[in-house]
């Protein structure tokens, strides 16, 4: 599709409109108050531009309603990943940002949807000031764990992780040993035993499925680092759960 007829037009009748575009850096400021978690001048911010939220923003559709929704799409999907390269699980950011976008496909009047955009953006500034009240990650490393969650199904390796990054192998190994107090290799099986037990006691999966399904090169490879982090086979494991639970009743 070729826009650059329709492109001069719209750029024509905004000059002879004086329509002036939002200031970029004073939409990052906003942006920026969000990813530092700075709840409070997020909450200052929209009680002084609620009344003028659509001044410098263009039109994206005749209906106010809808055109008002666009907005908090594109407003929330930015905050998202703003968030999310400043160390917020992406998880958490996309399903955060689903939720809000899915409560405005219901609104049938503009206030409702501006308030939806200014309960989301708080949201997200909560959720940053509680992530950087904890142990902070760098963004390296915390786009490395959820590398990990979501490729458990894969053989991972350091040298993998580092490319991602685009870091030099020695360098990675040894942030993430500082950040997450553990080697790569390690906390990699960790997390990999910690999901096969879950899966133990809530599935019937077999130890060999699970091995197959965690990345594991074979069924004896994966029974010898369960037993040497857990102290015991998987089927072992499993029999214990059971156990305990006829038990308990």
């Amino acid at each position: 599709m070729d826009t650059n007829k329709e492109l001069i037009y719209r750029l024509y009748l905004q000059r002879n409109e004086e329509f002036v575009r939002l200031d970029i850096k004073k939409e990052f400021s906003r942006y920026n108050d969000i990813m530092t978690g700075n709840v409070e001048q997020v909450k200052k911010n929209y009680a002084k531009i609620k009344d003028n939220f659509f001044e410098g923003k263009g039109v994206l559709s005749k209906d106010p309603v809808r055109n008002c929704i666009y907005h908090l799409v594109v407003s929330v999907a930015v905050v998202a990943r703003i968030c999310i390269n400043a160390g917020l699980p992406h998880d958490i950011a996309y399903t955060t940002s689903d939720i809000y976008i899915q409560k405005a496909d219901t609104c049938t009047n503009v206030n409702d949807v501006l308030d939806l955009i200014v309960m989301a953006h708080i949201d997200f500034a909560k959720k940053m000031k509680g992530l950087n009240k904890h142990k902070p990650y760098s963004k390296y490393v915390r786009h490395s764990i959820d590398y990990i969650y979501d490729h458990l199904h894969e053989q991972i390796t350091l040298k993998q992780l580092a490319n991602l990054e685009n870091l030099n192998e020695s360098y990675f190994s040894k942030l993430f040993a500082k950040e997450v107090g553990t080697p790569v290799k390690s906390y990699i099986l960790q997390v990999k035993i910690s999901t096969a037990k879950n899966m133990l006691a809530k599935t019937d999966y077999s130890a060999s499925y699970i091995a197959q399904s965690l990345g594991f090169s074979s069924h004896s490879a994966f029974t010898a680092a369960f037993k040497k982090i857990t102290g015991q086979t998987p089927n072992d494991y499993r029999v214990h759960l059971d156990y305990s639970d006829i038990t308990l009743n």
